[in-house]
Order: C-alpha cells, then structure tokens, then sequence
C-alpha cells in the first residue's frame, strides 16, 4: 500500500523525456508537444538521438548528457531497452518514471512475465515508482504537465482520473471539454507493473486539493492493497467506479452451486460495496455522478419531490426514482394549503406536483418555495419542457434565485436546445446540479443517496454477536488433514457437516454406513423414515435421482435402494470407489425457509460468502447475495438484505419476521470457518432451514485443497487478529484480555470514555471533549488491521457488553515508514503497571509489522507519559512552534 515516491510522479522539481522527437504523427511527436506546450514551470529537458532542438528546447543525446538528475523520467522507447534505463536512472537518483511505450505487446506472454519482472528488478533496489507500461501518460493540470499523448489537456479542477485505458482517458477530456469539469490528476496506469489503482486511491486520499475520485477499471491486482485503500478514499470523498467487463468471464468454475450462482463482476460488485465505492455503467452516468456528488448537498434521506410545467415528464421522473428504489415525498397538509395559495386550482395537488404549460417564473418560485419549507422533503428536482406560453429561462432565473436563499438540495432537468441550452449554462454557473433528461437526473439522484448510504455502512457499528460461540478448532484441524493425507479434495457428506458441527452451526444427524445392510440397521435404530445418499468420491454431491432416496421407512427399504445405487453407479462408473452411505432422519418442517450458504475462491479477492434462497432450484431462483470474510452481525444481515427471499423472511400476513440474528450468526461462523481453514476452496449448505426451532443444516459438500499460506493470507480484507489476544494476570489474583479492538467496541467505548476525568480526556486528545461523537468512535474501533492497530484492556466477554479499561493505538503511514502511537488508561486501572505492559505490546507489534520508528505526541504537563516513554527507550524532542507539546520516538 506504499505511496512511496508517488510525490515524484505528481509533484516533480524536473521532467526529462526520453525518446523526444518533432515528427508529427507518432506517439513520440505528440507527447514531446504536449510536454512543451502544457504550461509545466520547472525544468523540461529532451533526450533524442535524431534531433538537436526541438521547438527551441535542446536536445540532450543520453542520460549521462544532461545538466541535471530529473526527478521525473517520461520513456517512450523500444520495449527491450526500457528495463536498463530505468536501472541507470535509478542509480542516477531518478525517483518517478512514466512508461509510456506502446509496443509492449498485450498479446504476448513474454512482457507480461520476462519483461516486466527485468522491469521491477531495475526499480527495486533504487525505490524507483513508475507508471506504465503501455499507457497513455499522465496530467497533472494544475501544474501545466501534460506527459501525455491525449489529443486534449485536461483544464484544472478538483477531480482526479485514474484509468487502465488510453482510449478512456481521450474520450472523457473529449467528452467533458464543453462542460467545464477540470481535474487534479489524469492517469493512464497502463499495465500497472508497479503503481496500480490501490496506490493511487491511497496517494489520493491524502490529496486536499482532490475532492472526487473517477476509475476507469477492468481489473484489480491486489485485492487486499485496493480494498484497504478504497475504504480510506471513500470515508473521506466520494470514490466512482466505471467497472467494465461485466459480462466476461462467466462464472466461477466449481462443481457446486454457489460456483454457479457467483460470476466474476458480482463479486466485484461485493467488494465495491463493502468499501463505499460508487459504481455506475457508462461515462455519461459517471459524470453525472461526479456533477451531483461535487454540487448538490447530500440529502438526508430518499424523500424526493419533483416541481414540473409537463405532466408527462413527471410521471416518467416519479416511475424511474421508485424503479431506481428512491421514495416520492409525501407533501405534507400544510404544503399543499401553500400551494393552493400560489398555484392554479387545477394543478396537480400532489407529488409530482405540476405547475402546468404556462407557468412563469414566479409561479416555478412560489411553488418551489413552499416545497423547500417542508420537512418531509429531502430534496426537489426542478423540471421544464420548452412551451410557447412561457419563457424557459426565465423558469430557471426563479429556480437559481430561490435557491441562493435555501440549503435544502435543488437540482434541474431543462429539457431540449436552445433556451434550454441557455438555461443549463446558468445552472452550471451557479454550481446548480443539471442534466439533459429527467431518468438522468433521478439515476443523478440516487447516486447521492447510494453514496450516503455507503458512508453510513463504513462507519455503522455492528450489534454485539447474540451468543460466543467456540469453534472446536482442533477436531476441524485433523478432519481436513485426514481428508488431505488421504489424497482427497471433497470432503465426505458425514464429515462436512462435521465440520460444521465444529464451528456450532447446528447439522441433522447423519450417521454412515460401510455397506447396504448396515444402513439399513441405522435406519431401524433411528426409527423413522431416512435420506440415503451413496459416498463415493467419483459421485457429484449436487443431488441426482441415482445417489440419493428420499422417505425410506425401515431397514428392507433401505438396505434394498442402497444395493440398487451400488448397481448404477457400477454400470455408469465401473472405476467408481464406493466407501459408503449416508444415513439421516427425513425432516419435514412444513413452514421452514429452505436456504443457502455458500463460498467459492475468487482469483482477485478470495474467498467469496453467498447468501440467498435454497433448495433444488436455486441455479434456477437466482437469488443470491455476495459478500466478503469477515463479517459482522451487521454485514451479515446486510447480506440478507439485499436478497429477494429477505423479503419473506421479514415477514408477510400470517407468518411473522424470522430471528435474523440466527442466520446472520450462521453466516458469521461460516466465516470464522473460512478464516481459519484456507485449505477449504468451496463450500455449500443447501438447504440451510429455518423456522421457528432455529436453523439446520440438511446437506453440505466442502472442497478442500493443500496450501502453506497463513489463515489470513488469501483474504481480501484483513481478519481479527485473534493471535494478539493475550491474558494479562493482576496482582490481585484477576484476570484482564489484553485484545485488539472490535467495531462491537463501540458502546463499550463511550462508557469507558464517560468515566474518565478531564485531566485524562485532555492529556490523550489535547482539547476538551464532553462526550464522543458516534463518528468519532467509529474511527477508533473500525479499524483496517492492515494498516492501524489498537489494543484494548476489557474484561473477558462479548464485545460491547464487556468494560474497557484502556486502549493503546497505532497509525502507520503507507510505506510503514514510521507510526504514531496514543495511549490512554483508566484511572481505575492506573498504578498497576498496565501502561508498561500495552506500550510494550505495541512496540512488539510495529516492530513485527516492519515499522521503522514509532513517535507521538505528549503534552508536556503529562509527566507520568513522559517518564514511561523514556523507561521504554523513547528519545525526547521539543516540537517547534508548540511549547506545550514534547515529540517522543523510538527507533525500531
């Protein structure tokens, strides 16, 4: 996650280009124009073998001929010499390089591989960062550099563009030339040898001076590196995706259902959703979005009320918000009496409310005002079709006048040329939101509402688990090393939903047989009618009219369909090896929701949890959700949310909402399964029942495969890391855990907060604070454990529910450079020696986390602070400017 260097790229004191030429026509030609033309005010120099000067500008034969060491390096060369100049400017001081060659042949595997590995070999031992291959280049408008071969210059504004392709980038300067939208970066990643989408969100994040993001993407390279970055990004400004390859790819190729149900765009669509990201489907839809997420005010809710001259358009606006899943704003009684007042007695009387053909500006601003005083109304959007009997722009004056004097959100579909075209020039100037349709403006519309929505979901605190669980780690461990000693990649039915039985997610009883007489002895003893499925390790485990029985009553019936499935599976498979038969009671539970569980492991992003309606049509149902390990009890209800069958489960007539919470914990410990066991690759529970007794697992299959990676490995996102818990012993014979901290932290955190004293409040904060804001408190326990840490001091217990006594923290930058650490105890627990004890344990984490030093800031009035940093080896510094406040580092 490393934005190393990343300043030599965007912010550079001295640009050379390499392969500078004036032949127009060629690649070469037309960036050494735009490099020269684009208003950059520092050091340009050209490196050419063919030309002297070049538009005046000198012409410098080799690297070793220039008068100085650029700190940006721009390259178009042929292919095979790239790898060794990138190797003398690195030995030369360069730090940023553009690689903007075009013949690095995308079809070819030997620069995917050779090339691009001689390529990190030469950048590595200098912490040279480069862009490229085989991009388009880069702008950075504010700065006049255009290192670029686009046939437009991007004017300066306050968005930054980050896309994979060349095209993409030529045809949005093009497209939004006209509309005055400017940008603080413009960059084609090309290839993304080195600098990819999660190096440029972590480097934009950080950027004041960009206040959206646009991605133009096919695909992610790190998974985990792009998800850390994108959640950072997307609490702070708002992150669009044009995400393209929807349709290829297909699905996941698995032997299961899940593996049917998953395809590659629905996972990312999953992981867009988990970081806040805004996704949408064209360009056009993409600005759009940056237009209403750069002008409009976030509103606070759905509730949408739309003013129109036309009728017709705002029925078409009302249909396109409820399909889009927006809400019509229900006026309130007062409202429509204001109305009544201003407006012509046949107006509409409702939402949407239609002033009719002739309304004039005073009519577009009375009506406007009475809607902007209604509390039910989150938002208006403002209408106009062209009419002969009043003036189009005029209506907008009105609009642009009455909102000057309103917070509430207002923006405006003016519909056809002309006076339309006049009236969306004023808006724009007005910083009013404008688009050419009304379905537009609703998808405009709603982009706000997903993007507040996804903010919320980031900072949202999860309830605490209802119940600890206690996986039985141990029996899951030697299961699957059975499974794998014996050379085997699916589990055996008996031993899925043993395992499942392991991680406390409740299984019917299966019992196995080892011959037909046998399972017809366990269906005797069970004493009611059974399932019969055939183990064999050649048999499918979906399920198929020839390896499975349903409602067998006694030990003949079973003993007999167990030998006719021992005869077709010989005729069909004479190879087959045949171990064995499963055995379980036939349940009937007449008012149970049949449902699935599933995982499969996605090439990008790993393990991948489904959710949906089950059963033995649910290839056919298709209703499913996706989401990512871990979860929590509110990412897992969340889960069930976005599926249709949720809808059922919440309840309908005579049948009431189901307890979420248990499937919502289901999913939790199917995580925590996945977590702990990287060896499982595909997972099914189907069906998974659910009714009033709880949830069962009828069926499971589990593939399993070797692996050496660590548990966490694989995953997109960083899990709880539950190897820092540690019991930390008192004198007086009790207990503390000494853990890492848990979004379900979140109420244990405020009443901990309110016991401490001012003095306490005011050391580790520096400033007086009454209490902690929601989001506040949510920033210091939603943590992404790859790149911050904190422990906290709590008593034994479910999170949430247990007493915090103290917490330590660390904040790394991206290139884990250095960290800054804070620390506050209780003043109930003062005195016992705990300070030493969790500072001691976050050196030892920032030192095994690679961190070179670790600092913070103490005021100098916070002796106790000060004496324990020394003890533990930190050196002590005034703060320039400030001297009330002491710098303390440790050199790791």
């Amino acid at each position: 996650m490393t934005t190393r260097n990343l300043d030599a790229l965007f912010q550079p004191a001295s640009i050379a280009l390499f392969g500078a030429s004036k032949k127009s026509g060629t690649i070469a030609g037309v960036l050494t124009k735009n490099l020269l033309n684009g208003g950059y005010k520092g050091r340009i120099m050209l490196v050419s073998r063919d030309h002297k000067k070049i538009s005046g500008s000198k012409c410098y034969r080799s690297l070793g001929k220039l008068p100085k060491t650029p700190e940006l390096a721009i390259i178009v060369a042929p292919p095979a010499s790239v790898p060794k100049l990138v190797s003398r400017l690195g030995r030369a001081g360069t730090k940023g390089v553009v690689i903007v060659t075009a013949d690095f042949s995308e079809a070819e595997a030997w620069w995917d591989k050779k090339l691009q590995q001689q390529l990190l070999d030469a950048a590595k031992p200098h912490l040279l960062r480069f862009i490229g291959p085989n991009g388009l280049g880069i702008q950075i408008p504010g700065l006049g550099i255009n290192a670029s071969f686009a046939h437009l210059q991007a004017k300066p504004g306050k968005l930054a563009m980050v896309t994979q392709s060349k095209a993409m980038i030529s045809s949005a300067l093009d497209w939004l030339q006209p509309m005055d939208i400017g940008f603080t970066h413009v960059v084609s990643l090309g290839g993304m040898c080195d600098v990819d989408f999660g190096d440029m969100l972590n480097y934009l994040a950080m950027d004041n001076d960009t206040d959206a993001i646009l991605l133009y993407l096919e695909a992610v390279t790190d998974a985990r590196k792009f998800m850390s970055a994108a959640r950072v990004a997307a609490r702070t400004k708002p992150v669009i995706v044009f995400k393209a390859g929807r349709f290829e790819g297909g699905a996941l190729a698995a032997a299961s259902h899940t593996g049917a149900l998953v395809g590659s765009d629905a996972v990312y669509n999953a992981a867009f959703r988990r970081t806040g990201i805004l996704r949408v489907y064209s360009l056009e839809e993409m600005f759009d979005a940056v237009q209403t997420l750069s002008l409009l005010q976030a509103p606070a809710d759905d509730r949408l009320a739309i003013i129109t001259n036309g009728g017709g358009m705002g029925v078409t606006a009302a249909d396109a918000l409820i399909e889009l899943g927006g809400s019509l704003a229900e006026l309130s009684q007062q409202t429509i009496q204001n109305l009544d007042e201003v407006l012509p007695e046949c107006w509409s009387r409702g939402n949407p409310v239609d002033i009719l053909g002739d309304a004039t500006g005073q009519r577009y601003a009375d009506a406007l005002q009475a809607l902007v005083a209604d509390d039910g109304i989150d938002a208006v959007l403002a209408l106009n079709c062209p009419s002969a009997l009043a003036s189009s722009t005029e209506a907008a004056h009105a609009i642009i006048n009455t909102k000057a004097r309103h917070e509430r959100p207002i923006f405006t579909s003016w519909i056809g040329g002309g006076t339309a075209k006049k009236a969306r020039r004023q808006f724009a100037l007005k910083h009013i939101p404008t688009y050419l349709s009304p379905k537009h403006a609703i998808t405009a519309f709603m982009h706000t509402v997903s993007y507040r929505q996804g903010g919320e979901l980031l900072i949202q605190t999860p309830p605490s688990i209802p119940e600890q669980f206690t996986p039985n780690t141990v029996a899951a461990r030697e299961l699957i090393d059975r499974a794998l000693s014996e050379q085997r990649n699916w589990l055996t039915e008996p031993e899925s939903k043993a395992l499942l039985e392991a991680y406390e997610i409740p299984i019917v009883t299966t019992r196995t047989a080892h011959s037909p007489e046998e399972a017809g002895a366990i269906a005797a003893d069970l004493g009611s009618s059974v399932v019969l499925k055939i183990i064999s390790p050649e048999v499918s485990h979906k399920p198929h009219a020839d390896y499975i029985a349903l409602d067998l009553l006694g030990a003949a019936a079973v003993t007999t369909a167990a030998q006719a499935m021992i005869d077709r599976v010989t005729a069909s498979m004479p190879n087959a090896s045949i171990t064995g038969f499963s055995v379980q009671p036939m349940v009937r539970r007449a008012d149970a929701y049949e449902l699935i569980i599933g995982m499969v492991t996605d090439p990008q992003f790993g393990p991948i949890i489904l959710f949906g309606q089950g059963g033995t049509e649910v290839d056919v149902i298709d209703d499913k959700a996706l989401g990512l390990p871990p979860l929590n009890m509110h990412l897992a209800r969340e889960l069930i949310e976005h599926t249709r069958i949720y809808k059922l489960l919440a309840g309908r007539r005579n049948r009431p909402a189901v307890n979420m919470d248990a499937i919502a914990l289901s999913l939790i410990k199917v995580g925590q399964m996945i977590i702990d066991h990287p060896e499982i690759v595909k997972l099914d529970i189907n069906p998974l029942l659910y009714d009033a007794s709880g949830v069962l697992a009828l069926d499971a299959s589990i593939r399993i495969e070797p692996t050496d990676l660590p548990p966490s490995a694989r995953l997109a996102i960083k899990p709880y890391p539950k190897e820092l818990e540690e019991i930390i012993p008192l004198r007086d014979g009790s207990e503390l855990l000494l853990r890492p901290i848990m979004p379900e932290d979140e109420p244990s955190l405020h009443e901990s907060f309110a016991q401490l004293t001012a003095e306490e409040i005011y050391y580790r904060f520096f400033t007086p604070i009454k209490k902690l804001s929601h989001t506040m408190a949510a920033r210091l326990t939603q943590l992404d454990y790859d790149r911050e840490m904190a422990l906290v001091l709590t008593e034994p217990g479910i999170p949430g529910k247990s007493p915090i006594y103290g917490v330590v923290r660390l904040a790394a930058d991206p290139n884990r450079d250095r960290a800054e650490f804070a620390i506050i105890i209780g003043g109930i627990m003062t005195g016992k020696g705990l300070g030493t004890t969790m500072m001691q344990r976050i050196i030892d984490y920032a030192r095994q986390a690679g961190i070179k030093e670790l600092d913070g800031d103490v005021l100098k009035n916070n002796e106790p602070m000060l004496k324990l940093s020394k003890s533990l080896g930190f050196i002590q510094s005034d703060v320039p400017d400030d001297d009330s406040i002491v710098k303390v580092r440790l050199t790791l």
